[in-house]
């Protein structure tokens, strides 16, 4: 799965067989110190392992570095247009930049950037996205995937010829189809470490049904090494919908693993507040991967959901638990609250002694 190669960002490994990580981007700017310090705490909590953050003023540079110095969550920091951002950055201790070598204003800038990342370490992340294709190059390489493929070597050229591999490729489109096609020909073309996402997916469900469907299809095909869901509003979000991703897949196992049924007319529950109930009685310490059913009828919900750690299903005279399958007790619905804990303790119990980790190189967070 993912690059051959492999980079460190602030001791978390990239690539090379590591789990494919999740990244979001902070939504404070660097002139409110204090709410980019919380806004970090809160993204590191979520499970984020690695955080950009616009740099687009060298006056930030002492409170880039107070950020770097400060934060949990290894850093990245998006520059454009000036080398001179990317000196300062690498200078105070950012562990990685983003930059585009092809809007640098000044020609001899990059080569000043290689070798400080050289010196300290630091890692480049490369990359287009569909607004960053401009007409030349859409006349060059033909529209869409291809002139985002273009733009992206063009970018990884004078890397390469420089013999500067710590690298980090991206080429990101509003376009699932377009994203796809872009990452499909990269990813057969070099061995680099490469990011994923879906650019301006936009917000709520559509944000996060377009970005699944990207990432998945491009995850899907052994292809990624970190990624990013970018919706529209709270940096947190994003950080749950891709573990959402990465469970649905497979890939990880961050956060417990809820399932329920849809519902259709045989239910005896409110399959909807139900869940609410039960997640309200999980505690804190549920072991990442723990899987919590919650179904509506006792026809098909043990069976459906055989292999859920403990479920839950309405039943002709309440409710009926399972633990993988097997019944574990009953009860009246109102004596929910008395009767699944005791059942909960017993799975969770179970959960505890067996392997609920992402057994990857480096692995962080679950």
């Amino acid at each position: 799965m993912g690059s051959a190669r492999s980079v460190d960002i602030g001791g978390v490994k990239f690539g090379g067989g590591a789990p494919v990580r999740v990244e979001s981007m902070l939504k404070t700017p660097l002139s409110d110190l204090d709410a980019c310090v919380e806004e970090l705490r809160v993204l590191k909590k979520a499970g984020c392992e690695l955080a950009r953050v616009a740099f687009a003023d060298e006056s930030h540079k002492r409170a880039l570095g107070i950020l770097a110095d400060k934060s949990e969550v290894p850093l990245m920091a998006d520059i454009h247009f000036n080398h001179k951002f990317a000196l300062a950055a690498i200078d105070c201790g950012v562990s990685s930049i983003r930059v585009n070598p092809g809007n640098m204003t000044d020609s001899g800038g990059l080569g000043k950037v290689l070798s400080a990342a050289r010196m300290n370490g630091a890692v480049i992340r490369i990359g287009a996205n569909g607004g960053s294709v401009n007409s030349a190059q859409n006349k060059k390489y033909g529209k869409g995937a291809r002139a985002l493929v273009g733009a992206v070597e063009e970018q990884l050229k004078p890397l390469i010829d420089s013999g500067f591999e710590n690298v980090i490729i991206s080429a990101k489109s509003t376009s699932v189809p377009e994203t796809v096609m872009a990452n499909q020909m990269l990813a057969g073309k070099y061995p680099f470490v490469q990011h994923v996402g879906i650019t301006e997916a936009g917000s709520g469900i559509d944000g996060a049904v377009k970005s699944a469907a990207g990432i998945s299809v491009i995850l899907s095909q052994g292809i990624g090494d970190t990624i990013r869901v970018s919706l529209t509003g709270d940096s947190k979000t994003e950080i749950e919908v891709a573990y959402g991703i990465l469970r649905s897949l497979g890939l990880r196992k961050k956060g417990v693993n809820m399932i329920s049924c849809p519902c259709c007319g045989r239910k005896r529950v409110d399959v909807g507040a139900l869940c609410e109930r039960v997640k309200a009685m999980l505690p804190a310490d549920v072991p990442d991967g723990f899987t919590v059913a919650v179904m509506g009828c006792e026809v098909n919900g043990p069976r459906e959901a055989a292999a859920a750690d403990i479920g839950i299903a309405g039943a002709e005279k309440g409710f009926v638990i399972f633990k993988r399958g097997v019944y574990a007790a009953s009860g009246n619905i109102a004596e929910m609250e008395k009767i699944l804990p005791s059942c909960l303790r017993e799975a969770l119990e179970i959960a505890g002694r067996e392997k609920y980790f992402d057994i990857s190189p480096n692995a962080t967070v679950r």
